[in-house]
């Protein structure tokens, strides 16, 4: 009898091998869907504006697109997760590289825009992003966890979750806010959490 592993192993290699079929919009979308926000997040925390960690995103998803008809997924060569770092790394150096010895971006957002150099505002993508790719990474698969979630689930249901775990209503106040009992909005709790976190192992286990 195969344990588990053994069937994500092929199940995984599957997915990857659909990535390479430029015409296969569903998996692409999905591979969208689920790391957009994470190089986009990287990009901004690197010190990029938005337009910049825009264009970030969509370089990324070209040259992964380009290179994808020759990744082989090897965990003794290393694994897709660094393999994705790499390339947005390189993706945020040639956004870097377009601007001046002075460039005048915002701060943040709503901050006057201040002269500032470049090398100064923009994080070293041999050092901080490691780190800042693993947190933003954690995040962004948690995000598509619940999305992939929510939209398997009925509407009340994930509105019950989300105001009592989110919005830490107590469970009482939420059974009569929607008028159901409280042994369904502790249900709909511990069904929904326990979805997320299997969907968010699915996601770890599809691409890591």
């Amino acid at each position: 009898m195969k344990s588990d592993d053994d069937e994500l192993i092929p199940t995984r290699a599957s997915l990857l091998e659909r990535l390479k079929n430029w015409s296969d919009q569903s998996s692409w979308q999905e591979f969208f869907e689920t790391y957009w926000k994470l190089i986009y997040g990287v990009a901004r925390k690197s010190g990029l504006t938005d337009a910049e960690a825009q264009d970030v995103v969509q370089n990324t998803m070209v040259s992964i697109a380009k290179q994808m008809p020759d990744f082989k997924l090897d965990p003794k060569i290393g694994s897709f997760k660094s393999w994705l770092l790499q390339i947005t790394k390189w993706r945020i150096l040639d956004e870097t590289r377009k601007r001046g010895p002075q460039s005048i971006v915002p701060v943040s957002p709503g901050d006057q825009e201040v002269a500032t150099d470049t090398i100064a505002q923009v994080v070293d993508p041999a050092q901080g992003l490691d780190n800042m790719w693993e947190t933003e990474w954690q995040k962004s698969l948690m995000g598509a966890a619940i999305a992939n979630v929510k939209r398997r689930v009925e509407p009340l249901d994930y509105q019950l979750f989300d105001i009592y775990v989110n919005k830490e209503w107590s469970p009482q106040k939420v059974a009569e806010r929607f008028n159901v009992s409280i042994s369904r909005v502790f249900s709909v709790k511990h069904r929904i959490a326990r979805m997320i976190k299997e969907e968010l192992i699915r996601l770890e286990r599809k691409f890591i």
